[in-house]
């Protein structure tokens, strides 16, 4: 199982309804073939770490990160709800014990950036260059 978790905030100029908005697109991309499980909603964290939601899937392996990396649902969903995001940080997991895990998941992010470069540009702007979600 690989595990994705976004904890992220939203821009302050963004209105109650384009929060809903985003949320309806995260728990839309959340439930596309490839997700074995989810959730959206607030951040439990330290509220002085700046975060207000939280996202977190689970695909079973790297076939399964694939579809949903290039699943059009997320696809789309992305351009809706990166635009809307101040700040997002990222925690990866997994119970496979690959030592290459990682490097696979990095080549797999790499690979969509330069095959969406539109997308690479929106979540480098949300995450500050860091690779956030590898997703």
């Amino acid at each position: 199982m690989i595990v994705n978790i976004l904890r992220f905030s939203f821009k302050e100029e963004t209105t109650e309804e384009e929060k809903a908005e985003v949320l309806t697109a995260m728990r839309r991309t959340a439930s596309v073939e490839s997700v074995s499980f989810s959730t959206v909603g607030q951040d439990l964290g330290d509220p002085a770490e700046g975060y207000t939601h939280a996202y977190c899937v689970g695909v079973a392996d790297l076939a399964a990160l694939e579809r949903y990396m290039h699943d059009p649902v997320h696809l789309a969903g992305d351009h809706v709800i990166l635009p809307h995001l101040a700040g997002l940080s990222a925690v990866r997991l997994s119970d496979d014990m690959d030592p290459e895990l990682n490097d696979k998941v990095t080549a797999m992010h790499l690979k969509k950036v330069a095959t969406y470069p539109d997308w690479g540009r929106l979540v480098e702007a949300v995450s500050g260059g860091q690779i956030p979600a590898r997703a």
